[in-house]
């Protein structure tokens, strides 16, 4: 638990807490070598962050009326651009043309539904993947659910999402969180929250890893467009896969993605965030309570636990409808590869995935 420790220590003076470690998964399959007792660090899986401002100290008066954090905050307008509209089309995928070749993922329809934009009444489980039941169609927002069931049904891991914490934000920004369904569902349980405006009672943020050139300039722009005592939280995913009991091996398809993938990330100059660095640079920014918990997905249901399994079930789905849309762009402008040697590849990742007796999870 060293990462731990030297997280607190060196944010002592931000009042950091440090992240309570997750129980450990159980699988219904633990080969001899597993660890029962075994529990997790900051790095692992899907880690929430939740930080606030100090409260304001009152200014003294001055003769312009200014103050240093009113000039921090500078209100912009932002034209739409030919690039915004214009679409790059490579390997039978569209992808938007806005700072070509930074955002590696497509943004056509078959993005948009493995996003969750898909039709589906109620699931049942089978030994591979969700499958939808006859009847009344709804909208089902895949990755939302898998957060929502991680967080134990809540929105979020920052107060304003804590049921009886007496919190009122009433400006929130929502930032990567996919088809919008979060900004509307926290809109149903805070009706005083305004659509938009600056600065911010509450900024949340998903999944932005490989989205961000520069975190520290990133999370500063969040500090500097929320009031005082305001709220951020960054939920993110170490693309890495881990593994507790060995099961992952470095020969593994799995783990060789990962290692293609994030150097081609580092190539667009948008590379995998290490977690475990977020909290120190919150900390410097200025922002204080900050707050770190891990959540594991693990990669398909092979936990013995009921609810890591319902997420395995989600995240096998989520993961393999998207294999090829993560892979493509990386790995043939950056690698060299063809768009046949991608498919083959995925294919070898989409059966370890889905095989029990390999127990990842995003690390």
């Amino acid at each position: 638990m060293s990462e731990t420790k030297d997280i607190a220590s060196t944010a002592e003076q931000s009042s950091v807490a440090s992240p309570p470690a997750s129980p450990p998964f159980q699988s219904s399959t633990a080969p001899e070598t597993a660890n029962p007792d075994s529990s997790i660090t900051s790095q692992a899986g899907l880690t929430s962050i939740t930080a606030t401002i100090a409260p304001a100290i009152d200014p003294e008066e001055s003769d312009d009326g200014s103050s240093a954090r009113g000039e921090s905050i500078v209100s912009s307008s932002i034209s739409v651009t030919d690039s915004v509209l214009q679409y790059r089309i490579g390997n039978g995928r569209t992808y938007h043309k806005y700072k070509d070749g930074k955002y590696s993922l497509p943004n056509d329809e078959r993005e948009n539904e493995r996003l969750g934009k898909s039709t589906m009444s109620s699931f049942v489980y089978s030994t591979t993947r969700l499958v939808a039941q006859e009847g009344s169609p709804t909208i089902i927002d895949v990755q939302h659910n898998m957060f929502l069931l991680s967080f134990d049904n809540k929105l979020g891991t920052a107060p304003p999402n804590i049921r009886g914490s007496n919190v009122e934000v009433k400006r929130v920004l929502d930032v990567g969180t996919g088809t919008g369904i979060w900004a509307m569902e926290f809109g149903d349980e805070h009706p005083e929250t305004e659509a938009y405006s600056q600065p911010f009672d509450y900024i949340h943020t998903r999944m932005m890893t490989s989205s961000i050139g520069n975190w520290k300039e990133y999370i500063q722009k969040c500090f500097d467009n929320l009031e005082p005592n305001g709220y951020l939280e960054l939920n993110e995913i170490d693309l890495t896969p881990g593994c507790d009991d060995g099961t992952l091996k470095d020969s593994h398809a799995l783990v060789e993605m990962a290692r293609l993938w994030g150097a081609a990330a580092e190539h667009f100059g948008r590379p995998f965030q290490n977690n475990r660095d977020l909290v120190g640079i919150m900390a410097d920014v200025g922002f204080v309570d900050i707050h770190a918990q891990t959540f594991k997905w693990p990669s398909n249901p092979w936990p013995r636990d009921k609810k890591h399994k319902e997420l395995g079930y989600w995240n096998y789905d989520n993961s393999v409808a998207g294999l090829e849309a993560f892979m493509m762009a990386p790995f043939t402008r950056v690698h060299g590869w063809t768009k046949e040697e991608v498919t083959v590849f995925a294919m070898q990742v989409r059966n370890e995935m889905k095989d029990p007796t390999i127990h990842s999870y995003p690390n």
